[in-house]
């Protein structure tokens, strides 16, 4: 990988379109995901096989069952969306890589943004059974000292989903308290210089967070000493964003195996994915497969998996649905 991407095509990438979560009973997902965090509206449910895998699964085939979902009240904050991913061969779904903690190599988090953390966190907890990771806290976030609520629930396949409102960045629409679209998503890196660098170059330049320290609430979720982190969260022009995270004094690797249960994958949106492509590839970027195109029923749904500084599972999508 060398070079920079071109800069004076960046309305090309959209920001972060979705993100994958592996599950190992789909319709018991589709209900959760739906009646816990919203994400109620089914752009497509598609049994079959996914092209262009070969380099990420290590199998001659891949056939899953992915189910792409949308919140009905999906905001500028709270763009993404969630796709859900069961693998139907070999045994099914992998497991969640275990004795991960928070930051480890690999995807750690999907965020979703809230109208009122507090309010919501109840309910998610209490009426629909939710298991707590993190009850609700306040901060104030370096370095522009902006105003956050956040708190944890774990998916059903033990995957931490956040609830987040940045209070200091967003005014929320009237309403009651809700859950609205994905607004991050979180992984673990090796070289915070080079990530950054890396999607800086893809359209995510709109720095709004970044802090070198210990978060306290977050001491339980680590099996071993709690190492330092350092994360900076990334907004794009549109679309969601990420949040890279760097442990010291080190980084293990928890990537997993494509299709773990859990978050596992995101994906960048494009307008035209041959473009966006031809630009990485001009750049230095290696891809895993040439685009593909899957006729998901109501639509075409288009993909092309890269590699990113450390080997996760990204991709570009070009959505026709």
């Amino acid at each position: 990988m060398s070079g920079s991407v071109d800069q004076s095509n960046r309305p090309l990438f959209k920001g972060v379109d979705h993100v994958g979560v592996g599950v190992g009973d789909m319709d018991a997902a589709l209900w959760w995901f739906g009646r816990s965090l919203g994400f109620s509206q089914v752009l497509f449910d598609y049994t079959g096989e996914l092209p262009g895998l070969e380099d990420l699964t290590l199998r001659r085939r891949t056939r899953a069952r992915v189910a792409m979902l949308a919140s009905p009240f999906a905001t500028p904050i709270g763009p993404g969306r969630i796709k859900l991913v069961q693998v139907l061969e070999d045994g099914g779904a992998p497991p969640l890589p275990g004795d991960a903690g928070w930051g480890e190599l690999g995807i750690c988090e999907v965020c979703v943004h809230a109208r009122n953390v507090p309010a919501v966190h109840e309910q998610l907890v209490h009426a629909r059974g939710c298991a707590e990771l993190m009850a609700p806290v306040s901060a104030k976030v370096t370095p522009f000292d902006v105003d956050v609520d956040l708190s944890y629930v774990a998916d059903p396949e033990g995957g931490k989903v956040e609830i987040l409102e940045w209070r200091g960045l967003w005014r929320s629409l009237p309403g009651e308290p809700r859950l609205e679209g994905v607004n991050h998503v979180a992984f673990g890196v090796t070289d915070m210089t080079v990530t950054r660098e890396f999607y800086g170059s893809l359209g995510f330049s709109h720095l709004v967070l970044e802090s070198d320290g210990y978060f306290e609430p977050m001491r339980p979720w680590y099996p071993r000493e709690m190492p330092r982190q350092h994360m900076i969260l990334v907004l794009p022009g549109q679309g969601a964003g990420i949040e890279p995270v760097r442990l010291h004094p080190e980084t293990l690797d928890r990537r997993g195996e494509w299709g773990h249960r859990g978050p596992m994958e995101f994906a960048i949106g494009v307008s035209n994915l041959d473009r966006a492509c031809a630009q990485l590839r001009r750049a230095g970027v290696q891809f895993h497969s040439d685009p593909q195109l899957v006729d998901v029923g109501v639509g075409e749904w288009r993909y092309a998996y890269f590699e990113d500084p450390d080997g996760l599972y990204v991709s570009l999508v070009e959505a026709r649905y």
